[in-house]
């Protein structure tokens, strides 16, 4: 465990299952952080194929024959990407302390304000010709990015084997944790998409979750939250089982990539406000908890309490934005996620997909409901994906063959969960819907049709990009490649260099020619506006009290972060090039959404 300073302000979150299923070997020793998706085993087992082959390890495939073999997996994995990354970064090292141009390209990656630039440049500047000094400097003060782990909590499938429902901890999430857990990694695990308490609770089976004698955690947990209250309560729940929560990841329910979870109408500018307020009073609250619960279960006591990043990320495109989220909201690190897709030395993305993602323009990106978890999808018209799945659709073939089944978590048919997306499942909601055919009209039923048949493989869709990006076989039912950008990506049009986009987040360079692109929180606020609209347009059902209550609310929440915008930017140091036009597009949206009638 380093204690050494994070190189850089930013980090890359996960993204997909396969976008970066890799990365920490592509950019870690740089000391750029990711964080890659454990939920797809036979994806991890296949690129720890390519690896090992790629770098002379000795590989053995783990079957599903193999007890325990999706833990396995992933332990195995993680292993060989630790040990890739670290002989990566020794030589990188290495590089730096022989070479000017390498340790030149380097200073350039480095934020301005970064002591480890500046005492990189001392040894340029000074011309200091002593090799032993600048082994010993880059040997103390450069430190490798983390290599952390994402868990989606609620892709937690119960397993069965002939027939036999398997014990708890041989559910998706449960043994993915495990093959974390069962890691050398040293690093963290980011949990997403809500409380899992069964999940929550399984992590008191490994001790790299509790502090040492000398209050280090070997193995730490971050979790990816939407609001304070989700922080609040999430973390206390963990706190009294001895366990803490060494950052929170907040991020904007709309203004993102994957899934999508809006809020009650809260705005991410207030949102970070009130992390900014209550942060003293949410580290107190859980260092509390914690001591009581290690003192129950006569586990060592940490000292002083221990540290809490607190982290952001959702539609940030420039370098003010940046600076501004660090300063104003005193956050440690900004994740940039979809801007990375454009990058090739950072993420697998295929050359096509990359293609398509480089010309899209704002109308292409939009939120749909493909995914079998029943949650709004970022989604970007035209990926292969959507040809092969209207292609099954014409043929009356609608429905993916499902062969790995991560998303099976509809029980309404078999105990054994079946995916929404399924051939299996369309087969039979569709001949549900044919016996209604005659007490419906006949656009009742296309719509309802249109319903059953939109949603997309997603566990096929979003691993295929590796496969093709590595020219890795891929077998089966043809489902294209499925990629769920962040509509932030609309103003990036272009390949770029890693060093490119790292100077681009520094303000040393900009790779945003558009100058139309809206201000990420003025983008958040149309992007909530029109959800509302859409979500009451195409409302079926009576519309309740409780119903005309929740719009309200939400109305009400959208027009108190706006005049939450207006008084920020008045206090701001930041954004006055172009402040007359944010404060004029805030009150276009205010009107926008007190026009909206229910």
């Amino acid at each position: 465990m380093s204690n050494k300073k994070n190189s850089h302000s930013f980090h890359i979150p996960v993204m997909g299952l396969a976008f970066t299923i890799d990365s920490p070997i592509r950019v870690a020793q740089y000391g750029i952080s990711s964080t890659v998706s454990i939920t797809d085993d036979d994806l991890i087992e296949k690129m720890r194929a390519f690896y090992s082959e790629k770098f002379s390890i000795p590989y053995q495939e783990i079957t599903q024959k193999i007890q325990d073999y999706r833990a396995k997996r992933i332990t195995t994995y993680l292993n060989t990407m630790d040990s890739i990354v670290n002989q990566k970064f020794e030589k990188f090292k290495k590089d730096l302390a022989e070479s000017k141009t390498a340790l030149e390209n380097y200073i350039a990656l480095l934020p301005n304000k970064s002591d480890l630039k500046k005492g990189l440049q001392e040894f340029i500047d000074e011309g200091i010709s002593m090799k032993d000094n600048l082994v010993q400097f880059i040997e103390n003060n450069i430190s490798l990015g983390e290599i952390d782990v994402n868990i989606m909590t609620k892709v937690d499938k119960d397993n069965f084997e002939n027939g036999e429902q398997l014990p708890i901890e041989f559910n998706d999430a449960h043994a993915a944790l495990r093959g974390f857990a069962n890691s050398n990694l040293s690093s963290s695990v980011v949990l997403s998409a809500g409380m899992n308490p069964r999940l929550y609770s399984y992590f008191e089976s490994f001790p790299d979750f509790y502090p040492d004698t000398n209050g280090l955690l070997r193995k730490k947990i971050i979790l990816k939250v939407s609001d304070y209250r989700s922080a609040l309560i999430q973390g206390n729940f963990l706190a009294k089982k001895g366990l803490w929560v060494s950052e929170y990841r907040i991020e904007s329910g709309l203004n993102c990539g994957g899934h999508a979870f809006a809020t009650e109408g809260f705005l991410m500018g207030p949102i970070l406000q009130d992390f900014k307020e209550k942060r003293s009073e949410l580290h107190q609250s859980t260092h509390d908890l914690l001591i009581k619960a290690l003192t129950l279960k006569q586990l060592p006591l940490p000292t002083a309490a221990l540290p809490i990043k607190f982290t952001a990320q959702g539609g940030v495109g420039t370098a003010e934005e940046h600076a501004f989220l660090l300063e104003e909201y005193q956050l440690d690190s900004i994740g940039w996620g979809s801007p990375f897709l454009l990058v090739p030395e950072a993420t697998s993305v295929d050359a096509e997909t990359r293609k398509l993602l480089a010309e899209a323009k704002e109308k292409d990106f939009y939120l749909s409901n493909i995914s079998p978890l029943g949650v709004p999808f970022n989604s970007i018209k035209g990926v292969s994906n959507d040809f092969w799945k209207q292609k099954r659709i014409n043929d009356h073939k609608a429905g993916s063959s499902c062969p790995k089944k991560f998303l099976a978590l509809n029980k309404s048919y078999n105990k054994e969960g079946i995916c929404t997306a399924s051939k299996k499942y369309q087969d039979l909601e569709l001949d549900k819907l044919d016996q209604q055919k005659s007490e419906i009209s006949l656009k009742e039923f296309e719509i309802k049709q249109q319903k059953i048949t939109e949603k997309a493989c997603l566990c096929v869709g979003l691993a295929n990009s590796s496969y093709l990006e590595n020219n890795l076989p891929i077998k089966g039912q043809q489902q294209g490649v499925v990629i769920c950008p962040g509509p932030n990506l609309a103003y990036f049009d272009s390949e770029y260099s890693l060093k490119d986009m790292v100077q681009h987040i520094y303000g040393n360079a900009n790779v945003m020619l558009q100058e139309n692109r809206p201000n990420l929180f003025v983008k958040e606020l149309k992007m909530y506006v029109d959800y509302l609209r859409n979500e009451i347009s195409t409302f079926t059902d009576e519309v309740t009290a409780n119903q005309l209550k929740k719009w309200n609310t939400y109305r009400n929440n959208i027009n108190l972060g706006i005049d939450y915008y207006h008084n920020l930017l008045k206090t701001s140091a930041f954004f006055k090039t172009n402040d007359d036009s944010i404060h004029q597009q805030l009150d276009f949206y205010k009107a926008e959404i007190n026009a909206i009638s229910f």
